[in-house]
């Protein structure tokens, strides 16, 4: 069955695409920069916010929707929860649970910055369900990449390209994205269980055939006495998701922790938490002082030796940290050591504004990246400065 639910008329999605391509023209010619907003909701992600605002929120709509083929076509102005809302009355999803961080997010946004939410580990990222979209370059010209099933792609995975780039390649003005059925049961196992050993026993869980599907291991210093706890949810067929639950509850108590299942509503409520970056950890840094770091490493990286207060999800690939900005070159080491990376995510209020948000790429890599930029956007004007200095 074919669903097609566009906000705004074919005519005015024409003319809003027209006047999108021909600032971006007058723009080159002149050599303003270009802010490419929708939302604004993840305006704080990146190295800085320079040029004059293009807005994307008019460009809205579903251009098509296909449920027996689990694909999606929307232009990139379309509100995030719009998408879902859609998708949710057919019983599917975006299985990679993107964050909005407000009301205001919108599908470009959450293609151009490339962020996942606890599931990723599991299903993959937003990368992995991009089909195909439609690009305004920095000449003002119209390009189509990729299409609307798996196997559509000779040569450079273009829309896969967009995810993470934060704009500064072009304006998504149309993306085809992969929708997967909203999986029959799920349930959430909450841990009383110290760091190492979480980490210890979520490595052998990622060895067997266990529908884990999301983990989340954090000190909670609010409890008497404060405890350490690791929440583990699982998604599957009903008989899987249940033959699991007492064979792990069964492995904490061997470990020496307490296993126990979670009402599925209040659990639900605290991985959209963890996800949107709402639960206490996120929301109360230890002083105003402090960032937000975000650890990305191998999965099977032991506990770090680090100072700093800690949430870890994706199996152990992510570590959250709140330390403060002169700590950058310590936690830089520290991931680069465990064959990471680290991002600053979110500011302090003493971060210098030139301080990398990004770990500085390589050589060769940078010299790639910097090639890719002139090719798609020539005369530099889409979020100047956003991704690394300079650029």
């Amino acid at each position: 069955m074919h669903i097609d639910t566009p906000t705004a008329t074919a005519g005015t999605a024409t003319d809003i695409t027209a006047a999108l391509a021909a600032r971006v023209r007058q723009a080159a010619s002149s050599g303003t920069a270009l802010r490419i907003r929708g939302g604004g909701t993840k305006d704080f992600y990146g190295q800085a916010l320079a040029g004059e605002v293009l807005d994307l929120s008019a460009h809205s709509g579903v251009i098509s929707y296909e449920p027996s083929e689990l694909v999606v076509t929307v232009r990139g102005g379309t509100p995030l929860a719009e998408l879902e809302a859609l998708l949710a009355e057919r019983h599917q999803c975006l299985p990679f649970e993107p964050p909005h961080f407000g009301p205001g997010a919108t599908v470009g946004g959450m293609v151009a910055s490339g962020l996942n939410g606890p599931a990723r580990a599991s299903v993959g990222a937003v990368r992995d369900y991009l089909l195909g979209c439609v690009l305004l370059n920095g000449k003002g010209e119209i390009l189509t990449f990729g299409g609307q099933v798996m196997k559509n792609v000779a040569g450079y995975d273009v829309p896969r390209l967009m995810a993470g780039a934060l704009g500064t390649l072009g304006v998504l003005l149309e993306v085809s994205l992969k929708v997967l059925p909203v999986m029959p049961a799920e349930a959430t196992l909450t841990c009383g269980l110290p760091q190492q050993t979480a980490l210890n026993l979520l490595h052998r869980w990622g060895g067997q055939p266990l529908p884990l599907n999301a983990s989340c291991w954090v000190h909670d210093g609010t409890s008497t006495p404060p405890q350490d706890f690791l929440f583990v949810r699982l998604r599957g067929a009903v008989a899987a998701v249940e033959a699991a639950c007492p064979r792990m509850m069964a492995d904490v108590d061997a470990a020496g922790g307490q296993a126990a299942r979670m009402d599925n509503a209040q659990a639900g409520a605290d991985w959209r938490a963890c996800g949107e970056q709402t639960l206490p950890f996120f929301t109360q840094p230890p002083s105003e002082r402090d960032c937000l770091w975000r650890l990305s490493l191998p999965q099977t990286t032991p506990a770090l030796d680090l100072p700093y207060p800690q949430l870890i999800e994706w199996h152990g690939g992510l570590r959250w940290l709140w330390a403060p900005a002169s700590s950058a070159g310590q936690l830089r080491q520290a991931a680069a050591k465990a064959g990471g990376h680290a991002t600053l995510f979110r500011r302090g209020q003493e971060a210098p504004p030139d301080l990398p948000v990004f770990t500085p790429l390589p050589p060769v890599q940078a010299r790639i990246q910097g090639e890719l930029k002139k090719q798609f956007d020539p005369a530099g004007v889409f979020n100047p400065g956003r991704l690394f200095a300079g650029w």
